[in-house]
């Protein structure tokens, strides 16, 4: 180390011949207004440690990492960020903090210049490890890998509702544990970023880069309720493998504008809103079953609700945003209760223009309502039914033809960065 002395091994040896006493180590100085500090050492960037011998086999890559730091010596498996604040506190910075940040490079709202911003920002406070994801349920396998790990405290997704849905479902997939798990902090990308929004983050990456690390230097966290859907036993649809969503879901009609706005993107279009009012429009003209619904809700202790022609499920409200205006569908869902339910029985021409101008107005206080519309509130359990495949769509992403969806409300699911 510069500045320390030693002596050789085996004792004095003779004494040197007189000469001036040794100088003291100078220590380097900085140069610039503001009068001299001491330089710190240069920071180098940690690379990926190499399996010893013995070791088992990595698995597959992950991705481009952007930056990979040892979790160090000592450091076993971490209980989750619940149990971690007193550690943060006594060392008094986020240095210690071992997070996963997860990128979408195809996020519509960030460049590549402004997400190497966010990156550094980040690194700068944490030891951080960021892995751009390379296709369609990437987000899952990392989320899935940290929590299995027990090396990271917080996973941090980078891109919009889809990204955040995958990372989400990869973190619970052996279930909900927010003690253990580690927290989730979202930077949002996407064009819409409902969750986020929700979360009362903002709705531009860089200011929500700033607030998380306000968050985290504040120790604040939050632990929400999640939706989770699975196939009904006894039907067509049993083995369709359950998934968490984080904001809403939805059956029918809404489901098919989401599939449609999908193929619009798969062609090279933007994701817009002028978009999505076009395929709403177009999910209209070209629905079979707006006059007469083919789906059917069950919950325990309950009359059925039958012949909907769209069933939209809220965790929380607002159910998503046109700009900046927010959209309430089940204005009382809430992270802190179960499931909300919106369904509609027709949608004729007047029916639409009247559902929709409820929509556009809506607030927290009042949602669509009206002779051929169901609210229900605080639903823990229930299924949907339908005479034919519908569409089935989480958090904006379109899964496919459904006939049969067991959804449940999961309270205190996933422990969340605000």
């Amino acid at each position: 180390m510069q500045g320390s002395v030693t002596g050789p091994p085996g004792g004095p040896g003779p004494d040197p011949a007189p000469s001036r006493p040794p100088r003291p180590p100078r220590t380097p100085r900085r140069r610039g207004r503001g009068g001299t500090g001491v330089v710190p050492p240069p920071r180098t960037r940690a690379v990926p440690a190499t399996p010893g011998p013995g070791s088992p086999p990595a698995p597959p890559g992950p991705g481009p990492r952007r930056s990979v730091r040892s979790p160090g010596p000592g450091r076993g498996r971490c209980p989750g960020i619940g149990r971690e604040w007193d550690r943060y506190r006594r060392v008094g910075t986020l240095a210690v903090m071992r997070a996963l940040l997860v990128v979408n490079p195809a996020a519509t709202t960030t460049s590549a210049r402004t997400r190497d911003v966010l990156i550094h920002a980040l690194a700068s406070e944490m030891k951080l490890e960021a892995v751009s994801t390379e296709y369609r349920g990437h987000a899952r396998d990392l989320g899935r890998r940290a929590a299995e790990s027990g090396e990271i405290d917080l996973v941090v997704a980078l891109g919009g509702d889809g990204t955040v849905n995958e990372v989400v479902n990869g973190l619970l997939h052996d279930g909900p544990d927010p003690d253990r798990l580690p927290g989730l902090a979202v930077v949002p990308g996407g064009s819409t970023n409902v969750f986020a929004r929700a979360l009362g983050l903002p709705n531009d990456a860089v200011e929500a880069t700033g607030a998380l690390l306000d968050a985290l230097r504040e120790q604040r966290t939050r632990t929400v309720s999640l939706g989770l859907a699975s196939g009904t036993p006894g039907t067509p649809d049993e083995e369709v493998p359950a998934r968490w969503f984080t904001f809403c879901a939805g059956l029918g009609f809404d489901a098919g504008v989401v599939g449609r706005v999908e193929q619009q993107r798969e062609r090279g279009k933007r994701s817009t809103h002028a978009l999505y009012l076009r395929q709403v429009l177009r999910q209209f003209l070209e629905e079979p079953h707006r006059r007469h619904g083919t789906i059917t809700l069950e919950r325990p202790g309950a009359e059925p609700v039958e012949d909907l022609v769209l069933s939209i499920i809220c965790n929380t409200s607002p159910w998503t945003y046109l700009g900046n205006r927010p959209v309430y569908a089940s204005p009382e869902a809430s992270f802190e209760t179960a499931l909300d339910v919106l369904g509609l029985s027709r949608l004729s021409t007047p029916a639409v223009a009247r559902y929709a101008t409820q929509l556009l107005t809506s607030s927290p206080e009042k949602g669509p309502r009206g002779k051929h519309a169901v609210t229900l509130h605080d639903l823990t359990d229930f299924t949907l039914h339908s005479k034919v495949p519908l569409p089935l769509q989480m958090d904006g992403d379109h899964l496919g033809l459904r006939t049969s969806v067991t959804f449940t409300g999961v309270r205190r699911a996933l422990r969340v960065i605000v």
